[in-house]
């Protein structure tokens, strides 16, 4: 029986720079890993410490991983500094993931914001492999410049895709932009989806998922359409340490994606 607390050793295989602040790091563990689209791990970095994370891969590909980190803290500016050959560990998959089986035949709206389009990019893998199962794929995502949007080419070659909607909004824009200007509210409208056979994803800052909950529930989806990835203070990923508490929740064990239904009567659960 595997220890839960051990991790299984990985060797850092590419680094691509997203954005000034973001990075994807391409991680080839040395057992095959699985996870299902919206599960988290937990990056270690040997001697010094681990944080979780959700992997932005394609979760069919069992032999690679991807995790997309946003230099914030200590361990994160650790992996920043990262090269290439570097040894890391991972643990899990832990929490559950997006139920995919909910979202056949239907309208799925992908709303992200920031580095939170990581865990939707591996939820966009996921719906892509089988695209004829769903019945449009919808796709909104707001950052804050040009130069802050992650995945810029996947974004472009997913807008190409047949039933695949997308469309980009910054907060402040430059010369050279010549998309939207302001929030990811402010592209939620005229949405090209039937309300009657809709769901929603988002993920993002949670300031930003809140307003987009709100925007969401005026524009008529309801409570248990809305799938939420609650991801903030998680550490052990066990549900031992008790920091991702959300009222009886654990985010790491009962999440971390939930429905707005399981969560609308818990106060201040974007705080």
């Amino acid at each position: 029986m595997q220890d839960i607390y051990l991790p299984i050793k990985a060797t850092l295989e590419e680094i691509v720079v997203e954005t000034p602040t973001i990075k994807t790091f391409v991680l080839k563990p040395h057992t095959l890993f699985s996870f299902k689209t919206g599960q988290f791990i937990e990056l270690t970095l040997p001697g010094i410490g681990e944080a979780p994370f959700t992997p932005s891969s394609d979760p069919n590909i069992k032999d690679k991983i991807d995790v997309t980190i946003m230099n914030v803290g200590r361990v994160t500016s650790l992996l920043h500094s990262l090269q290439r050959g570097a040894l890391l560990g991972i643990r899990g998959p832990y929490g559950k993931g997006y139920p995919l089986e909910e979202f056949v035949g239907k309208d799925i709206l992908i709303v992200g914001g920031g580095v939170g389009l990581a865990p939707l990019r591996s939820l966009l893998f996921s719906l892509f492999s089988n695209l004829n199962r769903y019945n449009k794929v919808v796709l909104r995502y707001g950052a804050r410049t040009p130069k802050d949007i992650v995945y810029k080419d996947s974004l472009l070659e997913w807008a190409k895709k047949d039933k695949v909607d997308v469309v980009i909004t910054v907060d402040s824009g430059d010369s050279s932009w010549k998309g939207n200007v302001g929030l990811v509210t402010t592209i939620l409208k005229d949405l090209p989806i039937d309300l009657d056979k809709a769901v929603s994803v988002v993920c993002g800052p949670p300031i930003m998922m809140k307003f987009v909950t709100l925007k969401l529930l005026d524009l008529g989806f309801r409570p248990k359409d809305i799938y939420l990835s609650m991801e903030k203070n998680m550490s052990c990923g066990l549900g031992k340490c008790g920091h991702c508490r959300i009222g009886r929740y654990y985010v790491c064990k009962d999440g971390p994606v939930f429905t707005y239904e399981d969560l609308k009567e818990i106060p201040d659960i974007w705080e």
